[in-house]
């Protein structure tokens, strides 16, 4: 099982990488699970035709009994589904939900049920402190990914996402396995990733063009990857898959 984390700034099209890239990973035939941990709870609406799903943090709140079926929704593709939630607004710590859904899918057995070939972690890279960083710990993601765009705040969010995961390694936590160029069209785009990729010592692992296929199948609710299986933008997802994989050693 191979298991990573997406970060990057907020609004940078973080999720609808993730959604695209985890459509990418069951259309190379795997088993998928994708783990939203963004107090919006909305990394997987495009997998699951728009609909917002119940998430752990709502279900542990109630206080009610629940059980896998109750965390965990097939949406499109076949990508299992989760979303940790947050607080309610001016209440209590964001990051409590993530941990709260990665500990309840562990306790609930939730990867010996599904089996999955692999875990994406969708995760909100404003802030790297506190309960966003649990997906980087041990037994968690293995490997970290930065979207971002060559706008300056993207590539500022970017190097403190590096920065934290750089710092983090010392204690056994996930190592930073590349950047995704998530173009805007801006000068000098590709140049600013590649100083990036540089100053922490990796690499863009692969771009991917901005179109207007995305809103297009955002408004249909649905990933890019299954709406527009022949088009460019499917094969630059594709292709970042299989560079993911290559990372992992799955050829």
């Amino acid at each position: 099982m191979i298991k990573f984390a997406v970060y990057g700034k907020g609004g940078i099209g973080k999720s609808t990488l993730s959604s695209n890239i985890s459509s990418a990973l069951a259309a190379r035939g795997m088993r998928v699970m994708q783990i939203g941990c963004d107090p919006k709870a909305d990394s997987t609406s495009l997998l699951c035709g728009g609909e917002r799903i119940k998430t752990v943090l709502d279900l542990v709140r109630s206080r009610q009994p629940f059980g896998l079926d109750d965390i965990v929704r097939e949406g499109s593709m076949g990508v299992l589904c989760v979303e940790a939630g947050g607080p309610v607004p001016g209440l209590g710590c964001a990051g409590r939900g993530i941990i709260n859904a990665l500990e309840a899918l562990e306790e609930k057995g939730a990867y010996e049920k599904y089996k999955p070939d692999a875990v994406v972690y969708d995760v909100l890279g404003d802030v790297v402190c506190g309960g966003f960083t649990m997906p980087m710990r041990k037994g968690y993601a293995d490997k970290v990914f930065i979207v971002t765009s060559g706008e300056n705040m993207s590539i500022y969010a970017a190097a403190n996402i590096a920065m934290a995961v750089e710092n983090f390694r010392k204690r056994d936590y996930a190592q930073l396995g590349g950047i995704i160029l998530n173009c805007r069209g801006v000068e000098n785009e590709e140049e600013k990733a590649a100083q990036l990729a540089e100053d922490f010592g990796t690499r863009v692992i692969s771009r991917i063009d901005r179109s207007s296929l995305f809103e297009k199948a955002e408004a249909a609710h649905k990933p890019v990857v299954e709406m527009f299986p022949e088009s460019e933008q499917t094969r630059q997802l594709l292709f970042t898959a299989d560079e993911m994989l290559r990372i992992f050693g799955r050829e």
